[in-house]
This record gives C-alpha cells, structure tokens and sequence, in this order.
C-alpha cells in the first residue's frame, strides 16, 4: 500500500478520479519529519488499509492540497485525523468552504516542515497555482498537475484526441498545452522554475505520471524547456 520511495518518503497509489469525463490516476505522497509527524501530499481516498500503514509510521501533522484541484478526499482524512492541520493553495478556500483550512501554502515553508521541505509557488497561471516541493532528505522534487504523463491507450475517442493534441500522452512527461497557455505570467512562472531547477533535485514525483528515479533535475528542466525567454 505504501511503497518507500527514499528516506522518510513514501507512494501510495490511489484509486480513480474522472473529471469531465477524463480518468486520472491518484498519488499521494507522506513524509516523515524529523520530530516523527507526518506530512501527506495530495490525499487520495482514505482506505482502512491505507490508514493503518499510515498509522504505522507515525502521526499525521500535516495534510496537503497543493492546487486548487487536487481537495476531492481531504474531508476523509480530516475526520480520521483531526488534529492535523489542513494547508492549502490560493483559491482553494473559496472553492471549498465547508473544509476547516489552518493555513496557506506560501513560497516559505511553514515552521512545522521547514529545513527539511522546501517549496515555491508556481504563479501566473489561470488554471490553477501550483505549489511544487522538494524534500530534500530524499533529493525529490513534487510536482501535482504541471507535469502529466498517460500511455498512448490510456484514453479511448474523442478523449484520446484531446490528450494527444494537449501532450498529455507525448513521449515522455510535459506540461500540458492548457497548462502552457494558461500562463498568462510567463515571467512569474520562469522565477519559480529557477528557483526549482536550483534544488538538487534527484528524483521526481507527479500526480499522473510515473515517478521519476534519475536525473531529475534534467528531467524538469526538458519539461520546462518551451518556458524559456
């Protein structure tokens, strides 16, 4: 259920979520900090499995919504543990205010996580702001919707058209093209990704792409190659 993916980090793949018709996979990440508590990327659907080796590795602290599209399960982790707190991404609270936030993502880690995960602020784009983080015990760079992979047979019709046209099914990982055109603050975008190319950055983990183990750092910088000035 939850599969190490380096020092103190671990992958938990979720089940299935369609929006507009489109299938995603879902990934969560947990961190475990230094003092022990736990720090949940992205919750997926809260299992009884999945929380009991969860529960094994220690507290949860601290959960986290990390755009303003990736909310769908936090409700469940929160009644299961309601003393973590919730930190969210610009925008979220207004979409969702029958969730109890305690905080917003800023480009500062909050003090309950900081020296041991950095993160930035993707901003300039009309879909969604984007906190991508890197943990750095583990050298691995997280982003959530900004970079997406499918294999070529993951979409069927008209859907498979789409996908193809928006990169998402491309070679390997990209920014798809909606995502591209969405930033309207180029500007913005390219001063968090230097600031993300400058972590030393091992590994990469996405929402809807397969992790990546190697060069993660020229990894992200291909993907964000058309961002160039």
């Amino acid at each position: 259920m939850l599969q190490p993916f380096g020092e103190e980090i671990w992958l938990a793949e979720g089940s299935i979520a369609v929006v507009a018709g489109f299938r995603y996979p879902t990934r969560t990440a947990v961190i475990r900090l230094p003092d022990g508590g736990l720090f949940v990327w992205s919750p997926i659907r809260l299992s009884d499995d999945l929380k009991a080796a969860v529960d094994a590795l220690g507290e949860v602290r601290h959960l986290i919504a990390p755009n303003s599209m990736h909310h769908l399960f936090v409700t469940d982790w929160q009644r299961a543990y309601p003393a973590a707190r919730l930190h969210a991404t610009l925008g979220l609270r207004q979409k969702r205010q029958d969730l109890d936030f305690d905080g917003d993502l800023e480009d500062a880690p909050a003090p309950g996580w900081a020296g041991e995960i950095d993160q930035v602020l993707v901003r300039g784009n009309r879909i969604t702001t984007e906190v991508v983080f890197f943990h750095r015990r583990s050298g691995t760079t997280i982003f959530t919707d900004l970079i997406q992979h499918f294999g070529p047979t993951w979409f069927t019709g008209w859907r498979a058209v789409v996908a193809r046209l928006d990169l998402m099914t491309a070679p390997e990982p990209e920014v798809p093209r909606k995502f591209r055109v969405a930033f309207v603050d180029r500007r913005a975008a390219r001063m968090a990704v230097e600031k993300i190319l400058a972590w030393p950055t091992r590994k990469v983990v996405m929402a809807h792409a397969p992790p990546v183990e190697t060069d993660g750092q020229a990894f992200i910088a291909r993907a964000f190659r058309w961002l160039s000035p």
